[in-house]
């Protein structure tokens, strides 16, 4: 029973760091999550029930709203028809090198991302997802590579003001 106080304080207490930064910090110096890379940001407020079995590289960014699925609870449903005494399933999840992660994206268990990958907002990632990829969608798949986007990143690498990225949209959405 204290084990699982303490870890639901922990949760809390993360949830109302409000400074992304800081809540990594936090993250990091408690050993929240199973390991955690050089140059990790996490900016989610609230940790998965079982931090313990998500893995961390290098480099990893997660974007607001990403939910962890290590475990299901239908065994309890299951258990209720009659039919036999059904487990708890969990599993883990392994974020590699230099992976960005969406807004709003699920990641269920047993799944490995693989190092240089960008997963889009609002995606579903329920298999594993090779080296090098970007992907998109429910369920997630493969759209493109990592090296094709950092290029097309460094070929439209321009800094705007605020000023002129509304100019930049007023003048896209007129010509449409």
């Amino acid at each position: 029973m204290k084990y699982y106080t303490k870890n639901q304080l922990r949760r809390l207490r993360i949830a109302m760091i409000i400074n992304s930064d800081k809540r990594t910090k936090y993250i990091k110096k408690h050993k929240i999550f199973k390991s955690v890379g050089e140059n990790f940001f996490y900016q989610p407020r609230f940790i998965p029930s079982d931090p313990q079995l998500i893995q961390f590289h290098n480099n990893d960014i997660v974007t607001s709203n990403v939910t962890f699925v290590t475990h299901d609870v239908f065994h309890l449903g299951l258990n209720k028809l009659g039919k036999g005494e059904f487990a708890y399933q969990a599993g883990c999840i392994e974020i590699m090198d230099n992976v960005f992660i969406g807004c709003n994206t699920t990641i269920l268990s047993n799944v490995r991302i693989g190092p240089n990958v960008i997963i889009g907002a609002g995606s579903v990632v329920t298999t594993d997802i090779p080296a090098n990829s970007v992907v998109v969608g429910v369920p997630a798949k493969v759209i493109g590579t990592f090296d094709d986007y950092v290029q097309k990143r460094l070929e439209h690498n321009e800094f705007y003001s605020d000023n002129q990225l509304w100019e930049k949209f007023y003048k896209e959405k007129k010509n449409e």
